[in-house]
């Protein structure tokens, strides 16, 4: 048995027995015969009334997801070192292959299925289980917030190691964020409607020292539905920024919510919100730092590409002129800049070349939505300089509203094609623009302008917040910030807490002792994060240095470039390739409906959100 299996095996037999608490919580069987002996021996002087939830918990998912950082640093190094060769293996496919393809659940894998389902199940156990309403609202919901954190915890090392993405599965935070708001909405409104008809309107006011505050759960409320108001889609399309901030109320949300509950409840749902903290410090931390702009391509279709270096390659971003923000982008850089200033998250997510597993691709986009395949299409020629690699054949159907936004298409060739074969690989563009066709077409004279920036000796190239051992850096920072939270909090408990209790014949607090755990989480982490963050990048600063003193790219002897169908003066082997390559259709849409007869033996089809229901609607993933 390998480590990696091994590792696998730890990590399941954890999170079932994780599970398995969850499941067993509600039980006479846990509150009456497990709970007054895990109490005795747990609820020591050292932790109080949170060690049986430390223990049963926090304790379990901490545990995967340090141990984890080791297993996905294994296997970053393993897929370094077989990185010239493709396993094509479809049962390592399956789990992430789509069983369900509609609205509103969008893709949902059976990775996500499976995950789902064990949710819903849980929720509906718990409700069998449960005959007081209040234990419901309350109880369900704090389950809620117990996963609510994982899928937006962007550099955790939970979502990689179940094979997900947080891409994927922000979807299910915005689900359980509305079920929860939901729950605690009712748990709220019913209380008040309680007091109101009891005639206990003060308990509103109340903030009782030995039990739950009133007034702070009534303070998250208003935070929350602040929150929850301006998550709706209608909101947060059209407003995204009043989203986008009103959003960064969840830490006074998650700082009165612990105030409400308890530190014995914080510790139930601590594993979520605690790797969310680290991943939002450190990427707080790594966006001071001021990003090594290269060049930028403005493309006439009101589109600007960027590219930054990135140890070791270059990272391409690609900018649409839509909002505001993009606009003024646009501006700057058509008024000539010789530097940009920029600070940069991320990125984040695995590199996947999974689609090379294919015999063939088939990718459909419209408009910017070409985007993604601009890197698909990039690695696959980036492969193909190699003799030692096969790579599918691929078929491209793009649409497009104007001739101008063909321009796009120039993005499939990195800025510095000099080298770049394109001939290699079979390609095959079919690109449609729909509003134009060839006579009206009279504007030639707006080009493709490139800028090249010059370098700051205080840039650095984009790199993970922790340098090329990401992982195992990550797997110390919650070990060790975790030990020392615990260490931490034993021995205040013991030392000044325990010694109060002892004195006054009264529990601790209950505000307070809230307030301590809050204040050791956040300490420890920052205590941890910034050590080892410090020490990554001043471990890292010879690396960054040699990149940055590579010599840049020359530009080319003509700035400008476009990319037309006829009468065009071809400036590179590569564009000559790709003008050859390309078939172009005016004022017609792509015939979806003729992609299946395309789909032939072991094809992969690769559709843009923006056209996905049509070409669902008659297609299948391979």
């Amino acid at each position: 048995m390998s480590m990696g299996t091994a590792l696998r095996m730890i990590f399941l037999v954890v999170f079932i027995g994780w599970l398995m608490v969850w499941v067993l919580l509600p039980t006479t069987i846990y509150t009456q015969a497990w709970t007054p002996k895990l109490n005795c021996k747990l609820n020591s002087t050292y932790f109080g009334e949170q060690g049986t939830n430390l223990l049963l918990f926090s304790f379990p998912m901490m545990f995967i997801a340090a141990l984890g950082c080791v297993y996905l640093h294994v296997q970053q190094e393993s897929k370094k070192i077989n990185s010239k060769s493709v396993v094509k293996s479809h049962r390592s496919a399956f789990s992430k292959r789509p069983l369900l393809v509609m609205a509103p659940l969008g893709i949902v894998t059976a990775t996500e299925l499976a995950f789902a389902a064990m949710f819903i199940a849980l929720l509906i156990w718990w409700q069998t289980r449960l005959r007081s309403v209040s234990f419901i609202l309350g109880y369900v919901g704090n389950i809620c917030w117990a996963f609510l954190f994982f899928p937006v915890s962007r550099g955790s090392s939970i979502l990689p190691l179940a094979g997900l993405t947080s891409e994927s599965s922000i979807k299910y935070h915005i689900w359980l964020g509305h079920l929860s708001m939901i729950l605690f909405a009712v748990h709220t409104i019913g209380f008040i409607v309680y007091w109101g008809t009891t005639h206990q309107m003060a308990e509103m006011l109340e903030w009782r020292k030995d039990w739950v505050p009133n007034v702070a759960g009534e303070i998250a409320f208003v935070f929350a539905m602040g929150m929850w108001v301006t998550s709706f889609p209608r909101v947060r399309r059209k407003m995204f920024e009043v989203f986008f901030y009103t959003h960064h109320l969840y830490g006074f949300y998650i700082f009165f919510y612990v105030l409400h509950v308890g530190a014995a409840y914080f510790c139930m749902i601590l594993p979520g919100i605690y790797l969310f903290f680290i991943d939002r410090f450190l990427r707080f931390l790594q966006s001071r730092r001021r990003a090594r702009s290269v060049s930028a391509r403005i493309l006439p279709c009101d589109t600007v590409e960027l590219n930054f270096s990135k140890s070791p390659d270059k990272l391409s971003i690609v900018i649409k002129r839509e909002g505001s923000w993009s606009q003024k982008l646009y501006q700057e850089l058509s008024s000539s800049v010789d530097y940009l200033n920029v600070s940069v998250e991320g990125p984040y997510g695995p590199t996947s070349s999974h689609f090379l597993r294919h015999e063939s691709l088939v990718m459909v986009s419209g408009g910017s939505g070409i985007t993604p395949f601009i890197s698909i299409i990039r690695e696959i020629i980036f492969r193909s300089q190699s003799e030692e690699l096969d790579v599918p054949p691929v078929l491209l159907i793009c649409a497009f509203k104007n001739l101008a936004d063909l321009t796009m298409l120039n993005l499939l060739l990195p800025i510095s094609d000099t080298n770049t074969q394109i001939s290699k690989m079979q390609l095959q563009i079919e690109a449609y623009v729909t509003r134009e066709n060839e006579q009206t077409f009279t504007d030639t004279q707006k080009h493709l302008q490139t800028i090249w920036f010059k370098s700051d000796p205080f840039d650095s190239p984009i790199s993970a917040a922790l340098g090329p051992n990401n992982w195992l850096w990550l797997g110390a920072i919650i070990s060790s910030s975790f030990v020392m939270f615990l260490l931490i909090l034993g021995i205040f408990t013991r030392y000044y807490i325990f010694p109060i209790e002892q004195e006054t014949y009264e529990p601790y607090h209950f505000t307070l002792r809230a307030l301590w755990d809050i204040f050791l989480v956040c300490t420890c982490i920052f205590i941890a994060s910034s050590a080892i963050f410090l020490w990554c990048k001043k471990q890292n600063a010879k690396e960054y240095e040699r990149i940055l003193n590579l010599k840049a790219p020359t530009p080319p002897t003509s700035p400008w470039s476009q990319f037309y169908v006829a009468d065009r003066e071809l400036e590179s082997l590569p564009h000559q390739s790709l003008v050859q390559a390309t078939k172009v259709h005016f004022g017609t849409k792509p015939d979806l409906k003729g992609l299946q007869a395309t789909l032939e033996g072991d094809s992969n089809l690769l559709v843009a959100q923006s056209l996905a229901d049509d070409a669902l609607s008659f297609c299948w993933f391979w």
